[in-house]
């Protein structure tokens, strides 16, 4: 018998919240972006609660004006290896980028956190937004947007044969024989492309996983077509029932597109929830949040989307500023939607600035009203599950946990127990096969082909 289709709910654990004023608020922890134990606390709440991941973020530039916590943090791949000891069921994910690292590296980071949590890790994908990461790393310039993913195709398919090095029952340690491993189940990638050139193997086994699960969460045309193809599990930050819905069924198709399954990919917005007894109680929560950010700093938050722009040269309540195309070497979906949503509200620039620090949607209430909004999204076909994006931790997280949760749990919507002690299995996905195993050949995909025309 078939089992009815639960929730996928995952927690961005970012130091002490999303909201770039979060550690002013007289519940933070000032110190959470680098404090172990304070992140342990959270993950293992996060645990208890059957949540499927913790997910940690990353970023390669800061200025004076990035987000605090932006400003002093861990390294996240080290971080999940100090995690993966602590906790037992849930998922451990990181955001690592492929425009400045090595294939061969990073597929042996990530293989090592998925042995050392038992089959936990998974891997968020990045091309790194921001023009000055290239500063940081010896790099005359930064690569421009469609080329980033140009190279992150190319780079996935490096770092999947690396993974697939070893087949799951090469290592016989036979000591009777003297035979540590089947010399034949062993395989070279020998890869040669455009901008990537491995022979492997990797000097790891293949882990519990096979490969640890990738995450993506780009929704520009490059970044759905990357998505459609490597994709496992997907970041959006549709805040709207019909931009979700769109975005799913296009993603799905493409990825039926691509000779895979829609269920071989789980699509999980973005989602703030501000829980309150009452609607009133809640609505007096998300001001609080809002008020400890000031316009100055709003204004930085905003510009770093736009490469750092400086702001402060135009009006304030002046209409938001025609910028055209700038901005979109970065987070393109993001600025193109920022500059939309301005248009379409007749946002001034000052309302626009701080609408980017304290998002409002539609998970902002009491617990019935959050859950009531998850499980329409759900059942309606627009979203796979939740990625909880706490405006202030540890507030956000453990509200949710303690009256929303429960409410999921009484539906039937959420599960009460891990289904199973690998992150791949709790999320429903197949293990993959070894690239290296006899298996009938797959048509090439049509998405990958046009996103490298």
């Amino acid at each position: 018998m078939t089992q009815p289709r639960k929730l996928h709910i995952g927690t961005f654990l970012a130091g002490t919240g999303s909201n770039m004023a979060s550690w002013r608020h007289p519940h933070a922890v000032p110190d959470g972006a680098m404090n172990l134990k304070y992140y342990q606390t959270l993950t293992r709440r996060a645990e208890a609660a059957k949540l499927d991941f913790a997910f940690f973020g990353d970023g390669l530039y800061i200025s004076e004006k990035s987000h605090p916590n932006f400003l002093n943090r861990f390294e996240p791949v080290t971080l999940l290896a100090a995690l993966a000891g602590i906790t037992t069921n849930i998922g451990l994910v990181a955001t690592l980028s492929t425009t400045y690292s090595e294939p061969f590296t990073v597929a042996r980071q990530f293989a090592t956190v998925d042995h050392l949590s038992s089959g936990r890790a998974g891997w968020n994908i990045v091309t790194s937004p921001l023009e000055g990461s290239a500063l940081n790393y010896s790099k005359p310039a930064h690569p421009e947007h469609d080329l980033r993913y140009r190279m992150a195709h190319e780079y996935l398919e490096v770092v999947k044969g690396l993974w697939d090095s070893w087949e799951d029952d090469a290592f016989v340690r036979d000591k009777a024989s003297g035979m540590f491993f089947d010399p034949a189940k062993l395989h070279r990638v020998n890869y040669q492309g455009e901008f990537f050139s491995v022979q492997g193997p990797l000097n790891i086994s293949r882990s519990p996983q096979g490969w640890p699960v990738l995450f993506q969460a780009g929704s520009s045309e490059a970044g759905r077509a990357f998505a459609a193809q490597h994709a496992e599990a997907i970041f959006t930050n549709q805040s709207t029932f019909v931009d979700a819905a769109q975005f799913y069924r296009d993603v799905k198709g493409r990825a039926v597109q691509c000779g895979r399954r829609p269920e071989d990919l789980v699509i999980c917005p973005g989602c703030s929830p501000i829980v309150g007894r009452t609607q009133a109680e809640a609505e007096e929560k998300y001001y609080e949040i809002a008020s400890l950010v000031n316009v100055t700093d709003a204004l930085h938050y905003l510009g770093r989307y736009f490469n750092d722009i400086d702001f402060g040269q135009f009006a304030l309540d002046a209409p938001f500023p025609e910028l055209g195309d700038f901005g979109r070497n970065g987070w393109e979906s993001t600025t193109d939607r920022i500059k939309q949503l301005a248009r379409d509200e007749h946002l001034t620039l000052r309302q626009m600035a701080l609408r980017m620090t304290t998002p409002r949607s539609a998970f902002v209430g009491t617990p019935t009203h959050i859950a009531d909004t998850m499980q329409a999204w759900f059942e309606a076909g627009a979203v796979d599950g939740f990625m909880l994006s706490s405006a202030v931790l540890p507030d956000g997280l453990l509200d949710f946990i303690d009256h929303v949760v429960p409410i999921l749990q009484e539906r039937d919507l959420f599960r009460t127990e891990y289904e199973s002690d690998t992150l791949r299995g709790n999320l429903g996905l197949p293990k993959p096969e070894n690239r290296f195993v006899p298996a009938a050949e797959q048509e090439a995909c049509p998405m990958a082909v046009a996103a490298h025309a």
